[in-house]
């Protein structure tokens, strides 16, 4: 015997309640505002929640995941440009980057949102984010096995790596997750399924490996399923061992 879910009637239950998440993705602390930014991708929206409260208030969405400007759907990463007071946002499944105004109720469009596919205004499936210092945006296109790079008012994004289908060489990825940039705009990208850290030198055509990339396993010198990594303020890095349920962090030479 099936259970017949009322499912207009539970999301509208649970989707105004702001003191309940359907299902917690990416999120981004404020420090400076004591503020948490958190994507809730059941609900369609980003809540932000004041340090210490008991209930959040709506940022972004929460209107349902069709194609209006008001809407998200599954929003999965996000990121706080400061500088104009704006929320940029990883709308996975209508295949978009968007810029959302704080306070505002609508969002525009940064990068994709031109349906799925392979061209440089579109995307497919994108999942993590990464602004550098010059605000530009990094874009893991997660089902297009590659990492796009936004500039401000570009009409297309600029391909940095992979790019080739999915594979294992030196020029491709394989369902890539988290980005992160270093100083010398070299790309680090946690290529999933090739189980390895991968890095990008600013305008090269292959990466080269910078952990991992021992196949699958659980010795030392091997990763499963990379999900996300990050930098410490003496650029080791720190990666996110997602299968074997572990952090590591290794040195990496710069130059």
């Amino acid at each position: 015997m099936y259970t017949k879910w009322n499912y207009n009637y539970w999301r509208t239950k649970f989707s105004e309640t702001l003191d309940k998440f359907g299902q917690l993705e990416g999120f981004y602390v404020d420090y400076d505002d004591q503020m948490i930014y958190i994507c809730d991708s059941w609900f369609n929206r980003v809540v932000k929640w004041k340090y210490y409260s008991k209930i959040g208030e709506l940022a972004a969405g929460d209107n349902g995941n069709g194609n209006q400007s008001d809407q998200l759907n599954h929003p999965i990463d996000l990121i706080i440009d400061k500088d104009n007071d704006s929320l940029i946002i990883c709308d996975r499944d209508k295949r978009q980057v968007v810029r959302w105004k704080i306070g505002d109720t609508n969002r525009t469009i940064v990068a994709g949102g031109n349906g799925p596919g392979n061209h440089f205004n579109q995307l497919n499936r994108p999942s993590y984010l990464f602004v550098d210092q010059n605000h530009s945006v990094y874009i893991s296109d997660t089902s297009n096995h590659r990492v796009m790079k936004w500039i401000k008012d570009a009409k297309e994004d600029i391909l940095v790596a992979g790019g080739q289908g999915s594979g294992a060489g030196l020029n491709q990825l394989t369902f890539p997750r988290r980005v992160i940039v270093d100083q010398f705009d070299s790309v680090y990208v946690a290529d999933r399924h090739n189980h390895r850290i991968i890095r990008w030198v600013k305008g090269s055509v292959e990466g080269s490996v910078v952990v991992g990339g021992n196949g699958q396993g659980k010795e030392s010198n091997q990763l499963d399923t990379p999900e996300d990594l990050s930098f410490d303020e003496e650029y080791n890095v720190y990666v996110s061992d997602a299968e074997n349920r572990r952090v590591q962090t290794f040195a990496v030479d710069l130059n």
